[in-house]
Parts: structure tokens; sequence; C-alpha cells
């Protein structure tokens, strides 16, 4: 666990590393530990990202629809 002193709190960009890689620093007065920064709980987990494919072939079921043709039509318009 990597430990600082009230004077080495200024280094922020250190802190900030620590903080990300997940890493619980704790902060000391004279060799006496007197607390702990402790990261975001919901900083350490990854986020899912949601399966598209599967929310479209729900909401459009087996139809292919004609994007790029319609796209290519329309900025054809104008």
């Amino acid at each position: 666990m990597p430990t600082v002193n009230i004077r080495q709190l200024r280094d922020t960009r250190q802190l900030k590393k620590w903080l990300q890689a997940g890493k619980t620093i704790e902060l000391r007065e004279r060799d006496r530990v007197i607390g702990h920064i402790v990261p975001e709980a919901s900083a350490r987990r990854p986020r899912k990202m949601p399966d598209f494919a599967a929310r479209a072939k729900k909401i459009f079921g087996d139809r292919v629809l004609p994007g790029v043709e319609v796209v290519v039509e329309e900025r054809g318009r104008y």
C-alpha cells in the first residue's frame, strides 16, 4: 500500500495514478497513520457494454433495413 505524508499530498498526479489503479493510500504524519484515501468502488469495475446486435434483433426481428441506400439517396437530393 503506498504511503504519503501531508506535504506529499501536493503531488496530485501520483495520487491520481494510484487511485485509478485501485490502490488505497495511507496518509501519515510523523510515521503515524492518520487516515486512508480509498478509491471509489465504482471506478474499479469496468462497464459492460450492451449487446447492440441482440437489441436490434429484438426490435426489428429478421428484417434487413436498407440503411446505407436511404442515406445515399437523401444526400443526393440536396
